[in-house]
């Protein structure tokens, strides 16, 4: 009896040996694929928020920790994760592109890129990661949604479920309210990092 419990828990510690080895295999195998195509995915919404760039550029001064310090207060469910200088042929600073997570989607996370003028006028945003309901949250990435931003210059957004009465209110997707609210405190994060860390700056 005991040799047959010591040959089976030797050939369950074998089966997990070569298990964990596959997995290791597999992950140093597709690591850098995915990483690619995160960074592609970036690449593009980089793009589309800021289309007159020349080329972007990481900024080295992000904390991420201050960052949060920043929002804390008003924004403490959104994550700033990254922040790149979008620059003209010349090297002339046009604006940043703040990468934010929300943590307050109806399904999960909400990753995307805004784009935001020297001046604060925003560009516009593009998702980069969401998983919210087919045919309501996932409304948030397209029109009309998506333009209510663009070339506004107002310090807070809010969200209304009726037809807009003032510049700085955002009309919810129809049924996805919590998804718009997300993308719109999203917004608003990254206007206050903007304004407390990187206006005026070059």
């Amino acid at each position: 009896m005991n040799k047959k419990i010591v040959h089976d828990a030797l050939i369950l510690t074998a089966f997990t040996l070569v298990l964990g080895f596959l997995l290791g295999a597999v992950y140093e195998i597709t690591k850098e694929p995915i990483a690619a195509a995160e960074k592609a995915a970036l690449d593009e919404a980089y793009k589309v928020v800021f289309a007159d760039a020349a080329s972007f550029e990481e900024d080295t001064e992000f904390d991420a920790a201050k960052a949060a310090e920043v929002l804390a207060a008003n924004y403490s469910k959104d994550e700033i994760t990254a922040v790149n200088k979008a620059l003209d042929d010349s090297g002339n600073v046009l604006g940043y592109v703040i990468n934010v997570t929300s943590h307050e989607g109806s399904q999960a996370d909400i990753s995307f890129s805004v784009g935001i003028m020297s001046d604060g006028t925003l560009n516009g945003y593009s998702i980069t990661a969401i998983s919210e309901t087919p045919g309501l949250g996932v409304l948030v990435q397209e029109e009309p949604f998506y333009s209510q931003f663009e070339g506004k210059a107002e310090e807070t957004y809010t969200v209304v479920k009726t037809e807009p009465a003032a510049d700085n209110e955002i009309q919810a997707v129809t049924g996805a309210t919590i998804s718009s609210r997300a993308v719109t405190n999203g917004v608003n994060a990254c206007l206050e990092y903007f304004r407390s860390a990187l206006q005026g700056g070059n």
